[in-house]
């Protein structure tokens, strides 16, 4: 774990915090795209047929629903998603510009991991801030919940203390990353499939997940950009 006397530095805080938050607004604008799904489905209406989850697919959704009520509610909602996608674009380019000056280098090297973009690069950015606060790698996934905790105790071990101990948003970042990484991506796919075969399916994405952790750790204290050949013969 990090040590206890860490003191994050007030401005880099103060930007995590608002990524945070970002990613609230991002929730509550899923839960929108759900309820109209979910509407759909209620009253048996044929699929939309494409993701409206993009603004350029969303026309005439309202539309489909005869009840006015119903329509209205639908409007609601495509109403609020459409504010949301605004403020979220204004939100990240802020991030975005705030991230290039506290720390370009960090940012560019988690980029160069397939699968980590944008928002993930940015958020394991933040929620890391300093990877030399972090004595070593089994400190460092163990702090982003890939690896339960283990209980220590003058110097014994007694098992372990569960998987909810350390950043949650770590977590998420590296299993969305896990995901991610397959996509075009016909060499991460093979990887999986050996994973796959030696621990079984349920472990494969938490064991990739662990990896890539892994893999950025030494990343940002090596600073070195991701080289695929080697993570995948490890």
């Amino acid at each position: 774990m990090i040590p206890q006397a860490y003191v994050y530095p007030p401005q880099m805080r103060a930007t995590r915090d608002l990524l945070r938050r970002r990613n609230y607004l991002m929730r509550r604008r899923a839960d929108l795209l759900a309820h109209i799904q979910n509407t759909n489905g209620q009253y048996n209406l044929s699929p939309f047929g494409k993701k409206i989850a993009y603004k350029s697919h969303r026309t005439g959704v309202a539309e489909q629903f005869s009840d006015p009520d119903v329509s209205m509610s639908v409007t609601a909602d495509l109403e609020l998603i459409n504010h949301y996608d605004s403020l979220l674009q204004s939100l990240e380019i802020h991030v975005l510009k705030s991230a290039r000056h506290h720390d370009p280098n960090a940012l560019y090297l988690l980029q160069t991991v397939h699968g980590i973009g944008k928002i993930l690069s940015l958020i394991i950015l933040y929620e890391v801030h300093d990877i030399s606060r972090f004595p070593t790698v089994g400190d460092f996934v163990s702090y982003a919940r890939l690896v339960a905790c283990a209980k220590e105790s003058a110097g014994k071990h007694y098992g372990t203390s569960g998987r909810k101990i350390g950043n949650m948003h770590l977590k998420w970042a590296f299993s969305e990353a896990a995901v991610l990484f397959l996509r075009g991506n016909p060499q991460g796919m093979k990887y999986k499939q050996r994973l796959e075969h030696r621990y079984g399916k349920s472990k494969a994405l938490s064991i990739l997940a662990h990896r890539l952790g892994r893999a950025v750790y030494f990343m940002l204290t090596r600073e070195k950009a991701f080289d695929m050949k080697r993570f995948l013969t490890n």
